[in-house]
Formats: structure tokens, sequence, C-alpha cells
């Protein structure tokens, strides 16, 4: 019996590909959790077909995978099947037509540019589609799917893990604004070390890798004079990204374009002040002059006064960890997330409530 007073049910979580970081994490932390209302998750990845369904063949490798899925849901049919992200939506909803399971889609962000009909399809057929923020809403609906049919669900951060106390990493005595790169080509951090040479006394570090990016990175703060201020450190491993992220004075996530950074989450939770970009689920993560400042995509000036205003006024950084890390403790727990979710499963009885209500044995 779930705490609303409902039966558990059985949920099969689907993930169709191998994603590393926040991807991955975000299905198993959120099947944990639901776990943890009594619900029986089982998460689906690409073993179940063995082989991971991504690059040269990867139709193919998807369509192994839409059979292992159908050949498992003959066997013990779930009440209700979620699935993360596009291609895991794709082989649920095929999966899922035989034996009529309603579908639960979480497509976590959508790019204008990919709109090819697929998110359509997975939309339309999807009973119930999950959005992040209500960003995500309207490039939904732009995709073409139905509007009725989309609810959102704030993104969870695991604060066991990230919390504001506990141990710091080393540090000089600048002042340090915090950020990490990733494959994205639009993530801003060009735009930081453009802002160095106006931050004097303050240093840029960034963790993480992306092929090809960091030596250009480095040529560029050779060029403004600021390489001794712009340190690359490449991939912070997950159980020192806490300690990391404590060691700032700011974070800061400025991609120009619609763009999903789980350290926003993670530097909040850990009671620091964020500067981000006023573009996607940013817009809804951090409250402008509250949890931190938002400034404009591609405007490097207001960057630049965003971050002063922040590393200057003590006050004002004080003010924004404190209301960072309550927002974080009162909307995007993983326990806050899985309470939003299971009232959205609440709309599909399971096999056990459908036969007592007489509605019929599925």
């Amino acid at each position: 019996m779930l705490p609303d007073g409902r039966g558990s049910m059985k949920i099969a979580m689907v993930l169709a590909e191998d994603l590393p970081g926040w991807g991955g994490s975000h299905a198993a932390s959120l099947a944990q959790a639901l776990r943890g209302l009594g619900h029986d998750v089982h998460l689906h990845g690409p073993e179940e077909a063995g082989t991971t369904p991504r690059g040269a063949g990867a139709d193919l490798r998807l369509g192994a995978f839409v059979d292992a899925l159908r050949a498992r849901w003959d066997r013990t049919r779930p009440d209700l099947v979620h699935a993360h992200f596009l291609r895991s939506g794709l082989a649920a909803v095929l999966a899922a037509q035989r034996s009529g399971v309603p579908v639960v889609q979480s497509f976590h962000g959508v790019a204008a540019t990919e709109h090819n009909g697929v998110e359509r399809l997975v939309g339309k057929e999807a009973a119930l589609v999950v959005a992040n923020a209500e960003h995500e809403v309207l490039d939904l609906a732009a995709a073409g799917v139905p509007r009725s049919r989309i609810e959102v669900v704030a993104r969870g951060v695991d604060t066991d893990l990230f919390q504001p106390i506990g141990p710091v990493s080393t540090r000089s005595k600048l002042r340090r604004i915090v950020t990490s790169v990733e494959s994205s080509a639009d993530n801003g951090v060009a735009d930081l070390i453009a802002a160095l040479p106006r931050l004097r006394g303050a240093e840029l570090v960034v963790a993480g890798t992306a092929p090809g990016r960091m030596d250009r990175l480095a040529r560029w703060a050779d060029r403004l004079g600021v390489r001794e201020r712009t340190h690359l450190l490449g991939p912070v491993l997950r159980r020192d990204m806490p300690a990391f992220l404590r060691s700032a004075d700011v974070v800061a996530c400025v991609p120009h374009r619609t763009s999903w950074n789980p350290m926003v989450l993670e530097a909040m939770a850990c009671g620091k002040p964020v500067v981000g970009t006023a573009v996607g689920g940013l817009t809804d993560a951090v409250i402008d002059d509250v949890t931190g400042l938002l400034v404009p995509p591609g405007d490097p000036k207001r960057l630049t006064r965003a971050l002063w205003e922040v590393l200057e006024d003590e006050t004002l950084r004080t003010s924004c960890a404190i209301a960072a890390a309550d927002r974080v403790q009162a909307r995007h727990t993983w326990q806050d997330v899985a309470v939003c979710v299971n009232r959205l499963y609440g709309r599909f009885p399971s096999a056990a409530e459908a036969a007592r209500s007489g509605t019929g044995s599925r």
C-alpha cells in the first residue's frame, strides 16, 4: 500500500541507451525513489537485447531491444511503462502496442532542429508525457505533442550526496568561479574566459572535457592573457563533485541555447549561488536575484557584471546561497520528484486495482 492509499504498481523503466552521467543516473535515481514509495520498479537497459543501441546499425539494435522488451512484457506484464529520452520512448511505444500497457514518456528536452516526426509519434502514442520545466512544454507542443498529455515534474538531485556542509577541495586565495564543459559547442565557457580580464582576483575552474575543444579554450585564455587564472581540470569524479562545488564562490552555467547541466541543481544543493543564462531549464531552476542571477545568452558585458556583483557582494552571495539550498530541499529532492511522478501514475490503475473495481483484468 502506497502512502496515498493506492496499491503498488509494477513499473517498467526504460532507458534504451547506456548514457553516461546525468541521463542514466536520472532514471536510476527515480526508480530507487519510486521503490521507496512501495512500487515494484524494473529498469530495462540495452543489456536486455545483449547490445547497446547506438552508433552504426543502431536501428537494427533498437529493433532487437524492442523485441526483447515485448517478449519480457508478454511473460510478465507491467502495469505501466516509463521511458526516458527519445529512443527509449520509441522502443517503449512499439513494444507496448501488443499488450496495451500505458506508456509515460520523459523526453528530457527537445531540440527544435531535431523535430523529425519521431517526437510527434512517441508523444501521440504515449498516454502521458512528462516535461522537466515549463519551457519544455512549449518545445514539446511545437514538436507536435498534444498539450493535453503534457505534465511538468521538476528535475531531481541527490541531496544525500550534495549538501552545503562537507569537505571542500583545495583552492587558491583567488575568488573562484566554477563551471563545466560538455560536448555541446554552445556552453558558454569561452564567454566566462572572456570575462576574466575584468574580474581581477578571480579564477575560472572548468570541470569536464570536450574532445577537440579544450585546446581551443586554452588558446583563447592565452590570447586574453588569463591562462594562469583558467584551470581546465578534465573530468571530476562524481564522488568528488560535492567538494569541488563547495570550493566555489559562484557556479556559472551560461549556454547560448537550451541546454541542461545537472551541475546547476548540484551547486544549489551545496548552497552555492548560480549565475546562468536565461535559457531553457535554467529559467525554471534559478530564480533571478534570489538563488542567483540570470543574464541574456551571448551577452559578455551582462555576464561579466553579474559575476562581479556576486563575487563582490558578500551579502548577495550569502543570501543566494541560502535560498538556493532551500529551493532544492523544497522542490528538487528525489523524494519530491517521486511523489509528483507517483501522483501522475495514479491516473493508470494497476491490474489488481482494475480487477477490484470491476473494470476488467489486464
